[in-house]
């Protein structure tokens, strides 16, 4: 093999590295691209769980040892369910993207509106009766009726996931998932000004830390709302249609299959 045949040899492979790179890089930002934003949102959202049980800690060690048991055992089995079903809008959704039908996405997002909603209702018993429950499982009486309180204020929480979720995956299936991130972190940051206000300034106790956690949350929905019906979804999203009420028992069982598999 001469000299001219080996330096061409070496340059190709030098060339195939430095393109490998290249295409490394660009692969790389694309990801970022999608996962960075989805990975913002779920750390503020689960942030503003940390900074409410942070201020409450600041109130009395007995509403400080009801939180958490209310949020990790009621709260997190409530989202976890949730949150698999919701996977089902995620999967739905890219299918159309992918196929061009942009029309039935508004549908695909108000079905699990629908079985979300339904869900959560059905669960409110474990919010309601948290007491007895909590004394069921051996909790002493003090904690237990406190968390009874703290069960309460978690209800319109619970009820965010049914929209903030969904809607999270529908914008993730159309590439525009930085609009979570933005509103994700603003209302992170309102929560921060929020509980500071209401328990350090105004000493409302833990009216003020809940009141905080839900209007911060609810915050997040409202933007999400006002950014898919004020037009930023043209083709995806056509208003409110009866067809959302149709074919919905597939939705229900893939709901369902979804959610157990994730929970």
């Amino acid at each position: 093999m001469d000299n001219t045949t080996e330096e061409r040899l070496l340059r190709s492979e030098v060339e195939d590295a430095s393109d490998l790179k290249a295409r490394i890089w660009v692969e790389s930002k694309k990801i970022w691209r999608v996962a960075f934003p989805g990975i913002l949102a779920r750390v503020t959202s689960f942030g503003i769980i940390v900074v409410t049980q942070s201020f409450i800690g600041h109130i009395n060690e007995l509403d400080l040892s009801a939180y958490p048991l209310v949020q990790t055992l009621t709260v997190r089995f409530v989202n976890g369910l949730l949150i698999g079903m919701s996977s089902a809008t995620e999967t739905l959704c890219g299918q159309a993207f992918g196929a061009g039908q942009y029309h039935m996405m508004g549908i695909y997002l108000q079905r699990p509106w629908i079985v979300d909603f339904t869900t959560a209702t059905i669960l409110l018993p474990l919010f309601i009766f948290a007491t007895p429950i909590f004394k069921l499982l051996g909790q002493e009486a003090a904690i237990a009726r406190v968390a009874d309180n703290i069960s309460l204020w978690f209800i319109p929480f619970i009820y965010n996931f049914v929209f903030s979720l969904t809607i999270q995956m529908y914008l993730q299936a159309q590439l525009k998932n930085k609009i979570v991130a933005w509103l994700s972190t603003f209302s992170f940051l309102i929560h921060l000004f929020l509980s500071w206000f209401l328990v350090s300034k105004l000493n409302l106790g833990i009216s003020g830390a809940m009141g905080a956690l839900n209007i911060s949350s609810w915050l997040l929905v409202f933007g999400e709302f006002a950014y898919i019906f004020g037009g930023w979804c043209p083709h995806s999203w056509r208003g409110f249609t009866k067809a959302a009420f149709m074919d919905i028992l597939p939705v229900v069982k893939l709901s369902i299959s979804s959610g157990l598999m994730l929970w």
